[in-house]
């Protein structure tokens, strides 16, 4: 059934209104509704019409001076009657269902029952206004919807050339090139709205996105990019229009939209300037990101079902790149992740194989780390005593896939024969005396893990043979036992011996060194590598600092000098010892030479550093002995007299007299100014 409300303010009638079956149409003061009155008598939500069981109702929202039809106050719910006249403030509602009975021939309105006009005299209208109003206020039309875009089809050519499908289709094709291309959603959105207004019949339009964790309704969106042609700024889409649009997946085009808040805003003044709206949802399957919303606001440029179509096939474009782009962002954010794990891991790592340097030597080891560890075959470790063979082997374990085994070790030159076999294969109860209870051995704790041989070279040849059988894969026992055991562990040997001299000289056997010589990793001693010095010397400094308690700043440059040049016959061993020794015992807040306690032992296992023919004698006096004597401890003591007289067994007095004998202040380092 059709209905209208002839909508007059004042003296003038001023718009027609389409009651549509299915809506309820709203009237008051806010902008909000459907029907607006500026008029201060009128509530802001004043009343409401719609139909009821075939009739058109009419309700009071509790209005504050009330909604009157004829001369009665409506209370309730009032059926409405073509002819009624509803009276809302100072403004005049005719309720009709036929526009040609609204207005007699004569040109004036009917009288009807209620108030007279604020002018004092009826209302006069004619049928060209009549008509000037509706032509104006014509009732939106939704003239055509679209599921699936043609455009994406294949379609044969049109006689006479390339079809306006197939131009379409290029500037499509086109357009789906960039938005691939494109960076970000901004961009995306920009060259969207670009390639619209290229191939469109509009001058304003905006791309809206969903919000993150948003429902697919308008309260979500969220305007990315808009573009206008005019000189009036871009309206935002109707709240209505864009939730049917993203509820049901269609995109729609509708014209003569003039009068209708359903389908475009209105601007601060409550005008709606679009006259035909196209509004088109950005859609993956399941997946909606939101809509692309296009209107025109020039009645000679009118969208046609063409643009509708195209409009459709740039939003399903748009809707590939977007997914495409969320997924390189969701690879970018994995991979950033992995690479805070894996850095998480290598410190890790770091931390429990303490290897610590930058030195060629320490890359060096690094890399043949990082090739031992995948494997299951077996790393013999060589390296003089102290310098971290048993932290090398820790950081293959840590490095391969055995890492969440355990990790065992055991010093074979700590232990005698016997008490060896039984820890490292363990023994039954009663096997010997002492043996009250079963042991499990070594390799039995070790299985899915990792067992380091420490000091291989010191095992006995029986223990020899039962081991080299356990590495070829053959099953064991524990002493004193019977039941046969076999385990899946990786063995890492460690030696500071020369194993190839032992076996030519028959203390190691030929077929087990050639078992553990699967894999080689050398750790070169600490005097061949004096770049790593500082950096371990840092490393201990700030470990045991923090472990004592104390507030030291650091070493005196003195102080690392003379660690550089000391040989350090101990290794990285006795570098961890006297650092935290002289952490102990400094007095004060910097560690300086005299708090090094370095020892006066020769280094071992190196003889290439040594002379091994002594420097040739050069006769001198005691004067001459003695002057470069004292020469060289200032030098050491960086010219501080009290400590050189202290390390000579003189007084100050005297060494101040020698030094002007020896005429030593002429070797005194100046100080550039």
């Amino acid at each position: 059934m059709l209905a209208y409300l002839v909508i007059r303010e004042g003296s003038k009638w001023t718009d027609v209104f389409r009651l549509v079956p299915g809506q309820t149409v709203t009237v008051g003061r806010a902008p909000t509704n459907q029907i607006v009155i500026k008029d201060e008598r009128c509530s802001r939500c004043h009343a409401e019409v719609f139909q009821s069981e075939g009739r058109w109702t009419l309700r009071d929202l509790d209005s504050r001076n009330g909604t009157i039809v004829g001369n009665g106050l409506v209370r309730g719910d009032y059926s409405l009657s073509p002819g009624d006249i509803i009276h809302i403030g100072r403004s005049q509602l005719a309720f009709v269902d036929d526009l040609s009975k609204a207005f007699p021939d004569s040109g004036t309105v009917p009288k009807v029952a209620g108030p007279p006009a604020p002018s004092g005299n009826g209302p006069v209208a004619t049928h060209d206004d009549v008509a000037s109003v509706l032509d104006a206020n014509e009732p939106t039309t939704i003239t055509h919807r679209r599921g699936q875009t043609k455009f994406l089809e294949p379609r044969e050519e049109e006689d006479g050339g390339v079809s306006k499908i197939g131009r379409a289709a290029a500037k499509l094709c086109r357009l789906a090139f960039e938005l691939a291309k494109s960076p970000d959603a901004m961009s995306m959105a920009k060259l969207a709205i670009s390639g619209l207004f290229e191939g469109t019949q509009v001058d304003a339009g905006a791309l809206l996105l969903l919000r993150r964790g948003a429902g697919p309704a308008a309260e979500g969106l969220e305007v990315i990019a808009s573009r206008t042609d005019t000189d009036l700024p871009y309206y935002r889409v109707s709240g209505f229009l864009a939730t049917t649009v993203l509820r049901e997946g269609e995109a729609v085009l509708a014209r003569n939209i003039m009068g209708d808040s359903t389908v475009s805003s209105r601007d601060s003044k409550g005008e709606i300037h679009a006259t035909s709206v196209i509004c088109a949802p950005i859609r993956r399957g399941r997946t909606v990101f939101g809509l692309i919303h296009l209107y025109s606001t020039n009645q000679s440029r009118n969208p046609d079902p063409d643009d509708l179509e195209f409009t459709l096939a740039v939003a399903d474009t748009v809707a590939v790149a977007l997914g495409n782009l969320h997924r390189r962002q969701e690879l970018a954010e994995n991979l950033n992740t992995i690479r805070d794990e894996n850095l998480q891991l290598r410190e890790r790592l770091g931390v429990q194989s303490e290897i610590v340097g930058q030195s060629p030597a320490i890359t060096r080891i690094s890399e043949e780390i990082a090739r031992a560890a995948p494997s299951n075959a077996t790393v013999l470790i060589r390296g003089e005593s102290g310098v971290g063979k048993e932290l090398v082997a820790r950081a293959v374990h840590f490095s391969s896939p055995r890492r969440k085994g355990p990790f065992v070790c055991v010093n074979c030159a700590a232990l005698a024969e016997s008490i060896l076999e039984s820890e490292l294969f363990g023994h039954e109860r009663g096997a010997f005396t002492g043996a009250v209870d079963k042991k499990i051995g070594k390799f039995e704790a070790a299985h899915r893990g990792t067992l380091m041989l420490d000091e291989i070279g010191e095992m006995s040849p029986t223990i020899q043979a039962k081991l080299l059988r356990v590495l070829e894969g053959h099953p064991f026992e524990r002493v004193g036992g019977s039941e046969s055991l076999k385990v899946d562990v990786r063995v890492i040997a460690a030696t500071n011996r020369d194993l190839e001299k032992d076996v030519t000289e028959g203390r190691f056997r030929r077929d087990l060194y050639f078992r553990l010589h699967v894999l080689e990793i050398v750790v070169p001693a600490l005097r061949k590598r004096p770049e790593d010095i500082p950096l371990l010397a840092e490393y201990f400094f700030q470990r045991f600092n923090a472990e004592s308690g104390r507030k030291l700043r650091g070493f005196t440059p003195r102080a690392l000098d003379q660690m550089a040049r000391y040989r350090w016959p101990g290794n990285v061993r006795e570098m961890k010892n006297v650092v935290e020794r002289a952490i102990v015992l400094a007095e004060g807040e910097n560690i300086d030479v005299q708090d090094l306690m370095l020892s006066k032992l020769p280094t071992t296992g190196d003889t290439t550093d040594v002379p091994s023919v002594p420097a040739e004698f050069v006769p001198a006096s005691l004067a001459e002995i003695e002057r470069r004597h004292i020469l060289a401890t200032l030098r050491a003591t960086g010219w501080n007299k009290s400590q050189t007289a202290n390390l000579l067994g003189i007084e100050r007095s005297t060494l101040d007299r020698k030094i002007q004998r020896y005429e030593l202040h002429e070797a005194f380092p100046r100080r550039v100014p």
